[in-house]
């Protein structure tokens, strides 16, 4: 397994937009991917379960990816997150 602990930036949290462009980078890859938030986990690859943690600005979250391609897939994740100022 590998993770990741990333904070939070876009003004409205991740919620809507934010939270589709991470659900659409998650789900190009092989691995189970999966993001915590005050003790919830859910898969990243569930647009429901990701706005479902409420995850407002200024939060820290665990992004986590396990299988075949998690090294490439945490790497994938950060790099649109950050390109789409989604993540410090």
């Amino acid at each position: 397994m590998k993770q990741v602990t990333v904070k939070i930036i876009d003004p409205v949290g991740l919620h809507a937009r934010p939270a589709t462009v991470a659900v659409n980078a998650a789900s190009k890859c092989k691995s189970d991917v999966n993001v915590a938030f005050k003790g919830r986990e859910v898969n990243m690859k569930s647009i429901m379960g990701v706005m479902s943690l409420g995850i407002p600005t200024q939060a820290e979250v665990v992004i986590s990816a396990t299988g075949e391609d998690e090294e490439q897939a945490i790497a994938a994740i950060e790099e649109v997150l950050r390109a789409q100022k989604i993540i410090e």
